[in-house]
């Protein structure tokens, strides 16, 4: 969920840069422009992006997300880095690049969260809560009273 926002906040980012790079591109027809370097870094962000919505939705491990969401990091640095050097070059407002930066921190911060090696904390299941046995044994379940476990070879459990 919270990626989906950053995504979405990064797109939303992303098309107001290129808006304001094609109001720049159109009045400067005489020369390719450098914003249009943009487009692709863009791209490259939102299909990495979506390769981490893919991935989530089919409950990937841990490993695949991290290495997921470095890529996107990296594509996603690689954008701020094109609007941070051509702001006033392509026209991208200040707000653009503030909302970058921050979805940009918060992507950092979430693939530290993946990638780490440490896992989450332990919780705890129900029959360590009512102080049960997890798993019937044949330590734990007697035989030779005509129970369920009583058979003609022993306790089945034992085998």
């Amino acid at each position: 969920m919270r990626l989906r926002v950053t995504t979405s906040i990064l797109a939303i980012a992303l098309t107001l840069a290129v808006e304001a790079t094609g109001m720049r591109a159109a009045s400067a027809q005489v020369q390719p422009s450098p914003c249009q370097g943009f487009i692709p870094l863009r791209d490259a962000a939102q299909q990495r992006g979506m390769a981490i919505g893919v991935a989530e939705k089919r409950h990937a491990d841990r490993k695949e997300l991290c290495v997921l969401v470095t890529r996107f990091s990296a594509a996603e640095g690689a954008a701020l880095k094109f609007l941070e050097t051509n702001q006033a070059w392509c026209g991208v407002p200040p707000q653009a690049i503030a909302s970058a930066k921050e979805n940009h921190a918060k992507t950092v911060k979430f693939r530290e969260a993946v990638c780490s090696a440490a896992p989450g904390p332990h919780v705890q299941t129900l029959s360590e809560a009512i102080g049960g046995a997890e798993l019937d044994t044949s330590k734990n379940t007697k035989t030779g009273n005509g129970g369920t476990f009583d058979t003609l070879t022993g306790n089945p459990l034992d085998k």
